[in-house]
C-alpha cells in the first residue's frame, strides 16, 4: 500500500533535515578536501571541532595551506588553541607562509603572540619584505640666528619582527624623528647652512638610533621640503623692546604722579600759609588800634610806618615793572 502524499513529503523533509544536521557536524566534503590535499584529519576530529565550537572551515583550509607551503610542524591542536584564544588563524598562517618564502625567521609561537597582542602579523611580514614610507607632519624649529624653518621628512621603516610585541608604534617613531629634526636645526649656526645641506639633518637624526625600543627599523630619513618661516629672533627682540618701553612708561607715569601729588601738597601748604598771612594781616589793624589806645603807638610813628611801606612798594615796582605796585593794574597795561 502506497503511503499518502503528505507522509512522503514529511519523510523527505525529515531525511533532508537529518542529512543537513549530519553534514553540519560531520563535514564530509571538507574531510575529503583535506584527504585529497594530503592533510591527516579524521571525521571524528572534525565532529569534535563542532562540539568545541571551533569551525572546521577555518582550521582545515589553514592546515592545507601550511601543508602545501611545507610547514608541516604546525598541528591541528595548535591552530584550534589559537582560534579559541581569540586569534586570527588565517592571518597567522598567511604570515608564516610569507615569512618562509622570504627567508624571514618567524616561529609559530612568535606569530601567534604577535597576533594575540593586537598587531596584524601578516601586514608586519609584508612590511619586512616591502618597507613602508611614513610622511612626518611639518616640524617647526628655529636656528641659532633666530630664523624659523619648517621641515617635512619621509621616514622609510621596516617592521622589526622581534620587537612587535611590546615595541612602540608609528607615533613614537614620528615623535622621535620630529625631536631629532628640531634638535638638528636648533644646533645649526644659521638657517642658510641648513638650507644648503639638508642631508646633515638626516645624518644627525639617524646617528641617534631613534628606532630603539620600537616595532620598526628605520632605514632612511629623507628631508622632503624645507620652508622659511618667521624671524623669531627679531620678533622676540621687538617684544622685549616693547616690554622695556612699557616698563619705562609705567615708571615715568609713576614719577609724574608723584610729582603731581607733591605739587598739590606744596600748593596746599602755600594756600595754608597764605591764609595764615591773611589772618595775621587782619589782626594788624586791631593791634594798631590797641597800640593807639594804650599809647604805645603815636601818630608820627604811624605815618613813619606808612612812609616805609610806600617806599617798599615803590622799590618793588621798580624791581618788577610788569607787576602793579599795590594791587592795581599792571604797569603799561
Amino acid at each position: 500500500m502506497v503511503p499518502p502524499l503528505y507522509l512522503q513529503i514529511i519523510t523527505v523533509i525529515g531525511i533532508v533535515i537529518i542529512l543537513a544536521v549530519f553534514f553540519h557536524y560531520v563535514p564530509f566534503f571538507l574531510w575529503l578536501s583535506a584527504k585529497v590535499s594530503g592533510v591527516r584529519v579524521s571525521l571524528v576530529q572534525l565532529f569534535l571541532m563542532r562540539i568545541r565550537n571551533v569551525p572546521p572551515h577555518v582550521i582545515v583550509p589553514a592546515m592545507i595551506e601550511a601543508h602545501k607551503a611545507g610547514l608541516n610542524t604546525i598541528t591541528r591542536d595548535e591552530l584550534e588553541a589559537h582560534y579559541m584564544a581569540g586569534g586570527h588563524v588565517e592571518k597567522v598562517v598567511h604570515a608564516l607562509v610569507s615569512a618562509s618564502k622570504a627567508n624571514i625567521e618567524l616561529s609559530f609561537q612568535m606569530a601567534t603572540g604577535i597576533d594575540l597582542a593586537g598587531r596584524d602579523v601578516f601586514e608586519a611580514v609584508q612590511m619586512s619584505v616591502n618597507p613602508k614610507v611614513i610622511d612626518t607632519p611639518p616640524v617647526t624649529a628655529v636656528a641659532k640666528d633666530g630664523i624659523q624653518l619648517i621641515a617635512k621628512a619621509r621616514v622609510t621603516v621596516r617592521a622589526n619582527i622581534r620587537q612587535l610585541v611590546g615595541g612602540a608604534g608609528e607615533d613614537t617613531v614620528l615623535a622621535r624623528v620630529g625631536e631629532g629634526i628640531v634638535s638638528s636645526i636648533g644646533s645649526s649656526e644659521n638657517h642658510k647652512s641648513v638650507l644648503e645641506n639638508p642631508d646633515s639633518i638626516s645624518k644627525l637624526v639617524l646617528r641617534k638610533g631613534l628606532d630603539a625600543g620600537t616595532a620598526f627599523e628605520i632605514l632612511s630619513i629623507d628631508i622632503a621640503d624645507i620652508d622659511i618661516g618667521r624671524n623669531i629672533g627679531a620678533a622676540l627682540q621687538m617684544d622685549q623692546a616693547n616690554a622695556d618701553k612699557n616698563i619705562a612708561q609705567a615708571k615715568a607715569e609713576e614719577r609724574r604722579a608723584m610729582a603731581v601729588a607733591l605739587e598739590q601738597e606744596m600748593k596746599a601748604k602755600a594756600e595754608e600759609a597764605r591764609a595764615n598771612v591773611i589772618q595775621a594781616e587782619a589782626e594788624v589793624p586791631k593791634a594798631m588800634a590797641d597800640a593807639f589806645r594804650s599809647g604805645n603807638l603815636g601818630i608820627m610813628d604811624y605815618y613813619r610806618m606808612k612812609n616805609i611801606q610806600a617806599d617798599t612798594d615803590m622799590r618793588n615796582s621798580i624791581a618788577q615793572p610788569d607787576q602793579h605796585p599795590a594791587g592795581g593794574e599792571p604797569i603799561g597795561k
